[in-house]
């Protein structure tokens, strides 16, 4: 909640520096613009049927609260949206790229214009998120409609980059398939508790003034000691993926190369964790550890990807535009 408006922040392009630089009044302006927004939102959204949305939207107490400024949120929330505009200008430009496959490899033009058009739904939902205060269901459907957009660009870099895989046995196909869909589910299960949880980590601290940092943990339901035992099973999962993967190390390079990322990036991944969970949840280590749970999914997919490639079915890449 670094900038209180969307696409703008504090309806500048480029946000103040100072809370001198503001109007006395930019918390009640901010806050009436937001649920005037909110009100047209619930009236979509009980036209869709989603009413127990909409009635969260309506209802919900902290929505109706807006933060004091603070130039380094700001700045922060700043940079995020700045980021966010170059990532959609490289998907329209990969979108761009590869009509050149149009002819021989069309799915790829297919899947890069999926990623385009959800990019442009995602920066909707992104100032939904803003308008609803955070709202914990809102901050879901951004995280995983991002992950959804990261997959389909892995797809489309795939099938355009046509990697080599060798011969992978049936039943090596068989059991990373399985391997997958479960550690799949796991990490989605996983990330939602992990949301829930940092949700649960915001409400705690915002009640202690953000202060007393060491006794943020201390004060969390049983949701995070689930989250945190939870980890062991990710292990193990991901441990029998990265072994059958690495299995056939001069007949399958690429999948060998594959499951040792998924191993390196599931052991940072269960350290971050470890450090939050022993030293006070530093808050520069909150986006690492969100990081690498959206890798171990990007590398998932790879890997399913290119057990189940068929061979004689890959183009070679076009030479020229």
């Amino acid at each position: 909640m670094g900038c209180p408006d969307w696409p703008k922040c504090f309806g500048s392009w480029v946000p103040p520096t100072a809370e001198d630089q503001l109007p006395n009044d930019y918390q009640e302006t901010y806050v009436s613009k937001r649920l005037a927004k909110n009100e047209r939102l619930t009236v979509y959204l009980q036209k869709l049927g989603f009413d127990d949305l909409a009635d969260r939207i309506a209802n919900d107490p902290t929505i109706r609260e807006e933060q004091p400024f603070n130039v380094v949120k700001t700045w922060i929330e700043y940079v995020n949206r700045l980021i966010g505009v170059v990532i959609g200008l490289l998907i329209f430009a990969t979108l761009v790229a590869s009509l050149r496959y149009w002819k021989t490899q069309r799915k790829i033009v297919w899947y890069s214009l999926a990623a385009f058009v959800l990019t442009g739904i995602q920066g909707w939902i992104g100032s939904l998120v803003v308008s609803t205060n955070l709202l914990h269901g809102m901050i879901n459907v951004h995280m995983f409609l991002a992950i959804v957009i990261v997959g389909l660009l892995i797809v489309a870099m795939f099938y355009a980059q046509a990697p080599e895989v060798g011969e992978v046995p049936r039943q090596t196909r068989k059991l990373v398939n399985a391997l997958v869909a479960v550690s799949v589910v796991a990490m989605v299960v996983q990330i939602m508790m992990g949301v829930e949880v940092r949700a649960l980590v915001d409400e705690i601290a915002r009640s202690l003034g953000y202060t007393q940092r060491d006794q943020w943990i201390s004060q969390l339901p049983d949701t995070f000691k689930v989250h945190r035992s939870f980890s062991l099973l990710i292990v193990a999962l991901h441990g029998a993926l990265a072994w059958q993967l690495m299995r056939n190390k001069e007949d399958a390079p690429t999948l060998w190369n594959t499951g040792r990322w998924l191993l390196i990036i599931t052991v940072v991944e269960i350290g971050t964790g470890a450090i939050m969970g022993y030293f006070s949840i530093p808050a520069f280590i909150q986006p690492v550890h969100l990081l690498f749970a959206t890798l171990i999914m990007g590398v998932q997919f790879y890997a399913l990807l290119l057990v189940n490639r068929k061979q004689n079915a890959m183009q070679a890449a076009p030479q020229s535009a």
